[in-house]
């Protein structure tokens, strides 16, 4: 009997970095959690117990460390790029390197008209993400939102649906709109206005969440898609992922008070999953 190895890689997952940099009394931060992958001529390692061509992951989390050390970490997606190619250029045996990212944001304490200068303030569970992949032939880029908890109060509707014996839920044109946003999209080049086009893309589906008449979560996302691209000429494709967070209206006329679409339950389990990617002709 014999076997055959058919795909390997391996990495380092979730290199913490928080990068300062201090240009004068105003200080900028950058929150980062790195996720880097291998492929290339790592059989031996697995068949004959050979290390040799191996890169400890190790170096892989320091090397993270030394070049935010050299230059400030910039936009996410050109720090993976920087970390892509770095690690093509020192490591023959390597033939495609994947650096994927998700950044914290912080926001700076104080006013408008008077940020403070050195605090900063969480804004929550949102994460920007980027992918860089890179091979010897070429590299492409990726970037996204994770974590963007939004909601709406009117303007959601859910009716008109396939029923069947077992359908019980009531159709509605008055509903909570609740959704956690993660986003997903392509760029046509390496290097892009990265962070021009995530924020316009981000006021994009947040202003589209908000406005849209909605006749379903699918409706909706499509809609979402389409306003990112035409927002953004640099994107090729936008792949969205909407957990539909029901929120259920509690029934208080059992207390001799009347229902007025006022008091809801939320609940985290279960929900339903609507996905799809839209690409630019």
């Amino acid at each position: 009997m014999s076997f055959e190895l058919v795909a390997n890689n391996y990495g380092k997952s979730r290199v913490r970095l928080l990068r300062v940099t201090r240009t004068g009394p105003q200080h900028e931060i950058k929150d980062i959690s790195v996720d880097i992958q291998f492929e290339g001529d790592f059989d031996a390692a697995h068949t004959k117990g050979d290390n040799s061509k191996i890169l400890p992951t190790d170096t892989m989390r320091n090397t993270v460390y030394a070049l935010a050390s050299q230059q400030p970490v910039g936009e996410v997606e050109h720090f993976g790029t920087r970390l892509v190619s770095h690690f093509l250029a020192n490591n023959a045996q390597v033939t495609a390197v994947k650096v994927g990212i998700s950044e914290h944001l912080w926001s700076r304490m104080g006013t408008e008209a008077r940020p403070h200068p050195t605090a900063f303030v969480s804004t929550g569970n949102e994460r920007r993400t980027a992918a860089v992949t890179g091979t010897r032939e070429r590299t492409t880029v990726s970037a996204g939102i994770e974590g963007l908890l939004v909601l709406r109060t009117a303007g959601s509707a859910f009716d008109g649906y396939m029923k069947d014996s077992y359908t019980a839920l009531a159709e509605t044109r008055d509903r909570i709109f609740a959704t956690v946003i993660s986003a997903e999209w392509d760029y046509r080049v390496e290097d892009a206005t990265f962070g021009l086009c995530w924020r316009t893309v981000r006021g994009a589906l947040l202003e589209t969440f908000a406005d849209h008449p909605s006749e379903s979560v699918q409706h909706t996302l499509y809609a979402m898609a389409e306003a990112a691209l035409e927002r953004c000429d640099q994107l090729t494709e936008i792949r969205l992922s909407m957990p539909n967070r029901h929120h259920l209206a509690f029934d208080v006329s059992r207390f001799g008070i009347d229902n007025r679409n006022e008091v809801f339950v939320p609940t985290d389990e279960p929900y339903g999953l609507i996905e799809a990617t839209l690409r630019r002709n």
